[in-house]
């Protein structure tokens, strides 16, 4: 066993360099100095990183519980209960509109061909002030002979993507 021998901490930097040989001098260096001064490293970083990771995770759990919700409760929702062909030129299609607030929604509807192409479209119109929940029965004019009806959809002022 080695027996080593006790320094005493310096207050004054200036002891130091005057009561050390220079062997014992070049191994204590400032930030040495500092945590036999005071006692403790320099602090860490990682809690505010934490904090930091923390909060930006907090506010994008927020902002997708919040854009679920919104897109998850449209004011207007629609759907097609059917259609028929009566000529070729004519479609009738009957549609459900459900409104949860009076607010003016516009309904379009879309006759398509055997080839997919579109023959004829028609947008209704329901007003704010009528019954919330809704079946209408719609008329389409087509250039030819229809074989579908599609509900491309409802919209209104606030909602631009169709449902």
């Amino acid at each position: 066993m080695v027996l080593q021998r006790l320094r005493k901490p310096t207050t004054d930097p200036l002891d130091t360099l005057v009561t050390e040989s220079p062997a014992e001098s070049s191994a204590a260096t400032p930030t040495s100095d500092l945590n036999a001064r005071y006692g403790r490293g320099g602090r860490s970083r990682r809690p505010l990183l934490i904090g930091v990771v923390g909060v930006v995770v907090l506010a994008g759990l927020t902002w997708l519980v919040w854009a679920a919700w919104v897109q998850s409760n449209p004011p207007v929702t629609s759907q097609l209960q059917g259609f028929e062909i009566v000529s070729a030129t004519s479609a009738k299609a009957t549609l459900t509109v459900d409104r949860s607030k009076s607010v003016e929604a516009n309904c379009r509807l879309q006759a398509k061909s055997a080839d997919f192409s579109i023959v004829g479209e028609v947008t209704v119109t329901v007003q704010a002030d009528a019954p919330r929940h809704q079946v209408l029965p719609v008329t389409l004019t087509t250039q030819r002979s229809a074989t579908s009806v599609v509900l491309v959809g409802c919209t209104t002022a606030d909602q631009h993507r169709p449902r």
